[in-house]
């Protein structure tokens, strides 16, 4: 089983404490409102929030997956930081397929006067002796960034929001 690591920043023009607040703490609420047209909710299954919490992603019908769920592995309100892992998903004809699991290490600093570098490190599991292309990787990527973008639009627009 190969593990395949990827490293991504995302510079941001917002504080790093409302960037954790909004994406960590309180993606299950903001998520939905701002990306209506993929993300239909976030549901916690197991837990609250803390650590060993189970949250599901469900999905619009415009995406080719219904749900995924992840299990919040490590959280640091102090540091910023949050790890996490998707650990189900009825995905068909997809990465996920391929995958035992996707970690994710997120840690917010402070850039700049006011501002912050999001850092990203993905870890992909593959199953058996599947090789993971980048190109495979790409469109999560890109997702992935496109969420914090439009958070960070979000919440340049609302200055008082996660303050």
């Amino acid at each position: 089983m190969g593990f395949t690591k990827v490293s991504q920043k995302f510079v941001t023009q917002v504080t790093p404490e409302r960037m954790f607040k909004a994406l960590v703490l309180d993606a299950h609420n903001i998520c939905p409102k701002l990306m209506f047209s993929s993300i239909k909710s976030i549901d916690f299954v197991e837990g609250e929030g803390e650590v060993g919490t189970i949250k599901q992603i469900n999905f619009t019908e415009a995406s080719p997956m219904r749900y995924v769920k992840h299990r919040i592995d490590a959280l640091d309100k102090e540091a910023l930081s949050c790890t996490y892992t998707f650990i189900e998903t009825n995905a068909e004809n997809s990465l996920l397929e391929k995958l035992e699991y996707i970690t994710y290490d997120v840690k917010f600093e402070g850039y700049g006067r006011g501002g912050c570098i999001c850092n990203l490190i993905s870890t992909y599991k593959a199953k058996d002796d599947i090789h993971i292309k980048e190109e495979d990787i790409e469109l999560g990527k890109d997702r992935a960034i496109g969420m914090y973008e439009v958070l960070e639009a979000y919440l340049m627009a609302h200055p008082r929001a996660y303050t």
